[in-house]
């Protein structure tokens, strides 16, 4: 079980750009005449797509909205993002993630994003930071209506890497989700993908529970550790077989 891909979530991973969003969630709500209530983003947004975020939100206030209007509402919090993002004279890029990036880049190991977020806005973030070229693909939110924890959004970015690549021949075993939340990390895992959990958004002995390793930073991902125990497994699969 050689490790061949590590799968990015964008929003708490990449970017340090949860405040931004819940307050244009909030302000999708006060358009809407409702308001907000203490801890509810993280409650219901946080590691989810902004469909299945703002479809809850209306909907535990008893509104039912058409997916056409979904759509303007996630169009026009798209375009509010975008204008946030170009107030800010430098992008909010969690620190150690260009070095991690370096490491895997060597190691010849394949990278995707596999994000709820839009692919506009991650496509936004990681040309501005000039780190696209380093990601082979994209899975975002605009590409299926199940959002995380569901696991379909890890399940596609394998597909794609097949489709993308001749012969890579990409089992979900073989790849690594680095992770923030608690519904990405169960994704990650009904996906059959093993998972590390960064203490960016919740504190280390939560996400210790859930993860297969847990670091508090990227800095603190010890690649060759990592490495060691996918080559472990794959020793004792083999063994097993005998």
């Amino acid at each position: 079980m050689t490790l061949k891909a590590v799968l990015f979530d964008f929003n708490g991973i990449i970017i340090n750009d949860e405040a931004i969003h819940e307050k244009l969630i909030a302000q999708i709500l006060i358009e809407e005449n409702l308001r907000s209530k203490p801890g509810e983003y993280r409650q219901i947004c946080l590691g989810r797509s902004d469909r299945a975020c703002i479809v809850e939100l209306l909907t535990r206030r008893g509104r039912v909205v058409t997916e056409s209007y979904l759509t303007q509402l996630i169009a026009r919090k798209a375009q509010a993002y975008q204008i946030e993002l170009e107030k800010l004279e430098k992008l909010p890029i969690y620190p150690g993630l260009e070095d991690l990036i370096y490491k895997l880049r060597s190691a010849k190991l394949r990278m995707a994003v596999v994000s709820g977020a839009l692919r506009s806005e991650v496509e936004l973030v990681l040309n501005r930071a000039k780190l696209a070229q380093n990601f082979d693909l994209i899975v975002a939110g605009d590409d299926l209506k199940a959002s995380k924890p569901e696991p379909d959004s890890y399940l596609l970015a394998v597909e794609r890497f097949n489709q993308q690549i001749p012969g890579f021949n990409l089992e979900p075993s073989q790849c690594l989700a680095i992770e923030d939340t608690f519904a990405g990390i169960t994704a990650a895992k009904l996906a059959g993908i093993q998972v590390v959990g960064v203490a960016n958004t919740y504190p280390f002995h939560m996400l210790q529970r859930r993860a297969h390793w847990t670091v508090d930073y990227l800095t603190h991902l010890e690649l060759e550790r990592v490495q060691e125990v996918f080559s472990q497994q794959e020793l004792q699969e083999t063994v097993a077989e005998c």
